[in-house]
């Protein structure tokens, strides 16, 4: 199972009535980070460095609804920190898919067992969770042990009790093209999760590991050999082929960051979820206000080993959608 063509219809929709529009710049989803606490310390993570007053904080229901609500964007994807550690994340989740906005909730699975009957299946909501490798590897990532297998067990768990369970990956120098392979056939095969998302890590300026980051050329190494095989056709993964091939080195784009903007308790983050350049009042702010053309590999010396889904993605979508060839392609990968 990849994207539902319902949801796929809807946000092809979304975009073409933003091109008749004539709008230059809009959003395709939102990074909402309603706290920034965690009940980890992951080794690649810089969204824990705040103060211990800025960590209680916990953003009002109403004030995250709105912040999404004036972005105007189809999707949501709820980050951190942790967001089940959020006394009213439920609520959230349940205000943004009455709104028929379409929700990923970003998490490490460890509270799931505690708050899961609080959710409701919905073809508006999955659960995205974070997996890092298979057990040795993941644990060490989130310099926990044991975290893995609980993590399974809650994907396991909430697939049992009919909810749409997607993953996040994120690969490391420390990876090489057979553990790429491995937790993504253990993902698509074993635990049958309906998609994956993967990505190179992005170097996080206060991340306590800083010797593990790709570079480019790494980049599109690993996945040039992850790929070679033809596992590529079948894993079930929420990326377009165009941005499959982004990664293999096979096409390159500019970044479009604001088209996944972030919003936090800070407000609305320049230029994107990954980098803190300031913070805007309104999305009106956002867009207008910041100079999107000095971002991006090539223009950042700090974008220079970016090639995170958050920026490129949305190139690769708007390329599809942009060429017959390519749409058809994005349809049979479906």
């Amino acid at each position: 199972m990849t994207i539902p063509i319902r949801q796929s219809l809807s946000i092809g929709g979304y975009i073409l009535r933003q091109k008749l529009r004539r709008r230059a710049k809009f959003p395709l989803l939102v990074e909402l980070e309603p706290l920034f606490a965690c009940n980890l310390a992951c080794a690649g993570c810089g969204k824990i460095q705040h103060p211990a007053d800025v960590l209680k904080q916990r953003m009002p229901v109403d004030q995250a609804v709105a912040a999404v609500e004036e972005s105007g964007a189809p999707m949501v994807s709820i980050a951190g920190g942790e967001p089940l550690m959020h006394p009213q994340i439920a609520d959230i989740v349940r205000e943004l898919t009455a709104r028929r906005k379409y929700v990923y909730l970003c998490t490490n699975a460890l509270l799931i067992p505690k708050k899961l009957d609080q959710f409701v299946p919905s073809r508006y909501f999955a659960w995205t969770v974070h997996i890092d490798g298979l057990r040795e590897r993941h644990d060490a990532s989130v310099r926990k042990d044991g975290v893995f297998d609980e993590a399974v067990a809650a994907i396991r768990e909430c697939r049992r009790r009919g909810f749409r369970v997607t993953t996040n990956t994120t690969f490391f120098s420390t990876d090489t093209p057979q553990t790429v392979i491995e937790v993504l056939n253990y993902l698509n095969d074993e635990l049958s999760v309906d998609q994956m998302m993967i990505s190179p890590a992005y170097a996080y300026e206060k991340a306590p590991d800083q010797e593990h980051f790709l570079g480019v050329r790494q980049i599109r190494e690993l996945f040039r050999k992850a790929f070679a095989d033809g596992n590529r056709r079948r894993w079930r993964f929420n990326h377009s082929p165009l941005f499959l091939d982004f990664l293999e080195g096979k096409v390159d784009f500019p970044c479009t960051a604001w088209a996944i903007p972030s919003y936090s308790l800070f407000g609305w983050q320049r230029p994107c979820y990954l980098m803190a350049d300031g913070y805007a009042r309104t999305y009106r702010e956002l867009i207008e206000e910041t100079d999107w053309d000095s971002y991006g590999r090539g223009r950042d010396p700090r974008c220079a080993n970016c090639m995170a889904h958050c920026g490129y993605e949305p190139t690769a979508v708007f390329a599809t959608l942009a060429s017959l060839k390519e749409s058809l392609r994005a349809a049979r990968s479906g």
